[in-house]
């Protein structure tokens, strides 16, 4: 609010529930912005924020469905308005019903209204979403008013991190290890790769998760040369190594993790060297993510290291750097995504990505090395907090990532 123009309002909408077809529709999942504003975590809910409202009551409003009777015996208890307020903070509660009239009087007091739309750098959503919806309607209706952005604002604030949101971070970390642990002494050759997803998805909702905070990626052999893998169909067989991209949600933020581990539990020297490269680029990479560091010269530096270790390997040579594209360097042969993403409430979250980093901002790292020639994928990913000064604090740290402790662990 305090970052609105004057005399102006800002209005986001919960996400709609998505049908599949017959009766039947996809779990509810509530828009981030505004539960990251409210709290409110439940469908066909709209907050409105408008800091010079002539009356102080309606400079913030939470309008909810209406419960009743027959809500509360088929879908179960809905927000009445005072857990609406206890939820969310916000005094002013109001049934949805009332929205429009009460939205018409405020917009009269009104010069600007700000729309929430998606501006995420990875969007690319065709459905016509709630919020669109109400964008549409409101231009057709309110068509003298300015129009402004919420968006900038809330890539600002929800990418840098509260102390409250890295407690939360941290237990679906938490959770996550808790996985990660089970799964080193149930792989072996002849596992199939939906079985380790079915151990993960056992440990991560007995620790009150939710489930998975992405599609998980469990990847065995040549799988893990495809980066979205989601089949998990196959079987692990001896010798192969598997990449698993999974991790745990917890109070609506997720975790995100990559570990890479030997089927039958014990690294070739080939495996292995391939394996402390990969390391060695994260361990590098995370060092620079300190306030100052700009996103885009970061990720340039991380290639450097990158093609230093495919030099090590002999997956590349010094000519092949020499005569390199600039806009496609010789490493993202073997290593063709980005290092580092913002992480929070959405995997791939809200943050500034043009401007310096800043203290409590939260990133993966998560290089990785793909040579298909040789069955093999290898991707290692951590989840670190940008300190004030010093290296990142990791969020991840008691998840075994070292050779030796892998292999002790799997043959335990």
């Amino acid at each position: 609010m305090n970052r609105m123009r004057p005399k102006s309002i800002a209005v986001f909408n919960s996400n709609d529930i998505y049908p599949i077809s017959a009766d039947s529709v996809v779990p509810f999942e509530q828009h981030r912005d505004i539960f990251y504003l409210s709290g409110a975590d439940q469908e066909e809910t709209i907050l409105l924020l408008f800091p010079d409202a002539m009356d102080k009551k309606h400079r913030e409003i939470l309008f909810v469905r209406e419960t009743n009777e027959h809500i509360a015996i088929w879908e179960g208890e809905k927000l009445t308005k005072e857990k609406a307020t206890e939820v969310s903070g916000i005094r002013t509660i109001y049934w949805l019903k009332e929205f429009d009239k009460v939205f018409f009087d405020l917009m009269t007091e009104a010069d600007t209204i700000y729309f929430n739309t998606n501006e995420h750098y990875r969007q690319a959503v065709e459905t016509r979403t709630r919020e669109d919806r109400f964008i549409l309607a409101c231009q057709q209706k309110f068509p003298a008013h300015q129009v402004a952005k919420s968006n900038p604002i809330l890539q600002e604030i929800r990418g840098i991190k509260e102390p409250e949101e890295l407690e939360l971070m941290q237990m679906a970390c938490n959770i996550t290890e808790k996985g990660f642990r089970r799964l080193l002494g149930f792989v072996k050759p002849g596992v199939y790769e939906y079985e380790i997803e079915a151990e993960l998805l056992h440990e991560f909702v007995r620790n009150r998760s939710k489930g998975f905070a992405y599609p998980p990626i469990i990847a065995s052999g040549n799988n893990a040369n495809v980066l979205h893998y989601l089949e998990n169909n196959k079987a692990c067989m001896d010798g192969d190594m598997l990449l698993m991209d999974v991790a745990a949600e917890y109070a609506n933020y997720s975790s995100d993790l990559t570990r890479t581990i030997p089927v039958n539990g014990r690294f070739t020297k080939r495996q292995k060297d391939v394996y402390n490269a990969v390391l060695r680029v994260k361990n590098e990479a995370t060092k620079m993510l300190v306030p100052g560091t700009l996103w885009a010269e970061y990720h340039k530096e991380c290639g450097k290291l990158m093609t230093s270790e495919l030099l090590g390997l002999g997956l590349l040579d010094k000519a092949d750097v020499q005569n390199e594209n600039p806009e496609w360097p010789a490493y993202k042969k073997y290593f063709m995504h980005g290092t580092s993403h913002h992480i929070g409430l959405n995997t791939h979250d809200y943050g500034a990505l043009k401007t310096p980093m800043k203290a409590n901002m939260v990133f993966t790292v998560e290089p990785g090395i793909y040579i298909p020639d040789e069955k093999m994928g290898i991707r290692l990913e951590d989840d670190v907090v940008i300190q004030e000064k010093g290296e990142p604090f990791n969020l991840m740290r008691n998840i075994p990532i070292e050779v030796e402790e892998i292999e002790e662990l799997m043959n335990a």
